[in-house]
């Protein structure tokens, strides 16, 4: 049996200009100002060009991320890379707007694509959303869990509408996310501190958020809950933010 061959390290560029767009609701979720005071520090530490807005309706949410795509593909410069971050109350595909009204995640997601977004085209785009997805809460188990690996093909000529993509949630499917009055969101401050202390790819950054999330108890009710993010990537390449 022949040797297994060493992954080759592919890495993104990451010399132009990186860009950042906040979409947040503040209103009746208390906490969500140290979350975004924490993110401008990320941003700033990390070199984006970040620009925050705070209690979009429904429809800005979409409006904001379309003036966010045309103004990147207006840029003479070189663009490496864009951060979303959406924070709002919400349920499974959705976003609660200021207005009360829903957004579907899938159609904010789209604007950026490589179909849809020039400047971004085989560039990574990072979703973080911080927002509940269901009602479920989690007690917590007690065994050990497996690392969940995944992999993108790459082809060279073409690319396919959705590669360079990391969709980072604050909880897995179906379940609430959490947030302290004062001090934020457990899932924000934790992906915070990893991003602005450590260096390495950004998926085993990701993971080091994880095993902090999932190591952490959260009382709620009065009751110890457990809260982790979930990850789904197609990036093609390592991405350092450091």
């Amino acid at each position: 049996m022949s040797n297994p061959q060493p992954l080759e390290e592919e890495v993104y560029d990451m010399s132009g200009a990186r860009l950042a767009l906040t979409l947040c609701v503040t209103k009746a979720r208390k906490g969500s100002e140290a979350d975004l005071d924490a993110l401008e520090r990320m941003f700033q530490q990390l070199g984006f060009e970040s620009t925050m807005k705070r209690n979009p309706t429904a429809q800005q949410f979409q409006e904001e991320l379309e003036n966010f795509q045309q103004a990147m593909d207006a840029r003479d410069d070189f663009i490496s890379c864009a951060f979303v971050v959406l924070m709002a109350h919400g349920l499974e595909g959705r976003l609660k707007g200021e207005d009360e009204k829903m957004v579907e995640l899938e159609n904010l997601f789209e604007v950026l694509n490589n179909k849809n977004c020039r400047a971004l085209r085989a560039k990574p785009k990072v979703y973080i959303v911080q927002a509940c997805r269901g009602e479920h809460r989690d007690p917590g188990e007690t065994v050990s869990g497996d690392d969940i690996v995944m992999v993108a093909k790459d082809s060279p000529q073409t690319i396919p509408t959705y590669t360079d993509t990391l969709h980072i949630y604050s909880t897995v499917e179906g379940y609430i996310a959490y947030r302290h009055d004062e001090e934020g969101s457990c899932f924000i401050q934790t992906l915070v501190d990893v991003f602005t202390e450590r260096k390495g790819p950004i998926l085993e950054l990701l993971t080091e958020v994880t095993r902090r999330m999932a190591e952490a108890e959260l009382i709620q009710e009065g009751k110890a809950r457990k809260v982790n993010p979930e990850i789904q990537s197609t990036l093609r390449k390592r991405l350092y933010l450091q």
